[in-house]
């Protein structure tokens, strides 16, 4: 009783302040007679518990906005886990409900973070957060901690967060679903950049639903930065099934599978969608189809474009149908006539290299780099200028720098991926040599910066282990020097 008391002391305060900015009761603009009328303020401390009054909701959780320590468990760069501070902060998480929610600064209206950590959330506390969410701005992070979400309830906050402007970053961590409903959140159209789901029991059936949502023939999630799938169940199907997702993939970044069950075979997997690869027979005729439709689209647009400006359509059309074209001649051709990119877009331009605009952060996991696109205008431009390029970044069965070898059709490997993270699983010394030569074959053009190997079955003196240390630190050596060279280019 005394903390229903303390609910309603603390709503009526916030209100009375409310009234004294603004000369006028809340509820005096938009009165709420019921939960669905009740029009959000965008402050949290104010409208949770007054949706959840609304809900006839019992001990509502008390909504704290002091800035919150960090995540319950941090991944280090072995993959370890540090909770020695958290877990006595997560003392007082767990002793009693409390949304947390981080601002931005002191204005109430500027909702940065919201964390559930260690309490249940039920289905009318659900229909709050649903509620809510959408008026929060500025937020950027949610957060779920040991928070029995079900399958359900968890889907139907990936249809809210579609409708949320800013919030790019999800972490469902120790939450465990009966259904296994995690894809839902690396659906085609997630806007999420960021997501985490370790400690949640995911086995192979769940990896094989994740590994789609990755990508298939036909489709691929194109803005997904950074998953992790640490501390789960993964053997080493379920890692066949994520490397399958892999393979035209060419947006993730960052992937942790570390402290999971997966052996040599599983990292087998892994370390070949590294290199070039074969297609199957089904991603062939799946090409030949991509590629057909494009030529009757060009087709159908050389149509109806004027004669005066035709001489731009053999470009596009080269790009897809002419065998012997090189990719990047084309390319540079394009970037000579945008001013404004830098230098280092002649890098590398084959689509499934790392873009140039797109630069690295500090970020979620300790010891890695994190990159994102740096403005939408930036993307807005490339879209306007590259269409045909886009259409070959989402889909690498494009690529025009496809080999035929012994009768079979090799692409590029997956050199957008910079940091793969296997510490804590049950490889051998058997593996490690085809993780090397993947890593050679990738060159110096990208591919991985950051590969965690450690606490497998191996002795870490083995040869092959060293020598892939020691490519991976010639890698950020190189790369530390092209930045530099960047940054004294720009200063001149």
């Amino acid at each position: 009783m005394s903390r229903k008391r303390h609910v309603k002391d603390k709503t009526e305060k916030a209100n009375a302040e409310d009234e004294k900015n603004t000369g006028q009761a809340p509820n005096e603009t938009s009165p709420a007679q019921t939960f669905d009328e009740y029009q959000c303020s965008g402050k949290v401390e104010i409208d949770f518990p007054g949706l959840c009054a609304l809900l006839n909701i019992k001990d509502i959780p008390a909504v704290s906005t002091k800035q919150p320590a960090s995540s319950i468990l941090t991944e280090t760069e072995g993959g370890d886990v540090e909770n020695r501070q958290s877990q006595k902060n997560a003392v007082s998480f767990w002793s009693k409900s409390c949304l947390q929610v981080e601002l931005e600064n002191e204005d109430p209206l500027s909702a940065k973070s919201m964390t559930v950590s260690g309490w249940k959330v039920d289905e009318p506390t659900t229909r709050v957060l649903q509620k809510i969410l959408p008026s929060l701005s500025q937020l950027q992070s949610l957060q779920f901690w040991q928070a029995g979400l079900t399958d359900q309830m968890v889907i139907s906050l990936m249809n809210t967060i579609s409708l949320c402007s800013n919030l790019r970053v999800v972490r469902l961590e120790g939450n465990p679903l009966p259904e296994q409903s995690y894809h839902h959140l690396l659906s085609e159209d997630s806007i999420l950049t960021h997501l985490s789901l370790r400690n949640n029991r995911i086995g192979d059936e769940s990896a094989r639903l994740i590994g789609a949502a990755l990508s298939t023939k036909r489709s691929s999630n194109t803005n997904l930065l950074s998953l992790n799938l640490a501390f789960n169940s993964i053997s080493d199907t379920g890692a066949a099934h994520i490397a399958q997702g892999l393979r035209l993939n060419r947006a993730l970044l960052f992937l942790s599978l570390s402290n999971n069950q997966i052996g040599d075979t599983g990292a087998a997997h892994l370390a070949a969608i590294l290199s070039d690869f074969a297609l199957t027979h089904e991603e062939v005729v799946e090409r030949r189809k991509l590629l057909l439709e494009k030529a009757q689209s060009v087709r159908v647009d050389s149509d109806q474009t004027p004669a005066d400006q035709l001489p731009s359509v053999p470009n596009s059309t080269s790009l897809s149908v002419s065998k012997g074209e090189n990719k990047g001649t084309s390319k540079k051709k394009e970037a000579s006539k945008k001013d404004e990119k830098p230098a280092a877009n002649k890098e590398n331009p084959k689509s499934n290299k790392k873009s140039s605009d797109v630069k690295a952060t500090k970020g979620g996991k300790p010891g890695g780099k994190e990159k994102q696109l740096t403005t939408q205008e930036d993307q807005s431009s490339a879209a306007l200028n590259e269409q045909v390029e886009l259409v070959e970044i989402r889909n690498p069965l494009l690529e025009q720098s496809l080999q035929h070898r012994d009768g079979e059709l090799f692409l590029p490997g997956n050199t957008t991926l910079t940091s793969l993270n296997l510490a804590g699983n049950r490889i051998t010394e058997k593996s490690l040599h085809l993780f090397l030569t993947s890593l050679e074959m990738q060159g110096e053009g990208g591919g991985l910066l950051r590969l965690c190997l450690q606490r497998n079955r191996f002795p870490p003196e083995c040869e092959s282990y060293m020598k892939i240390e020691e490519l991976i630190a010639l890698r950020h050596q190189r790369k530390k020097r092209s930045e530099e060279t960047e940054e004294e280019g720009q200063g001149a």
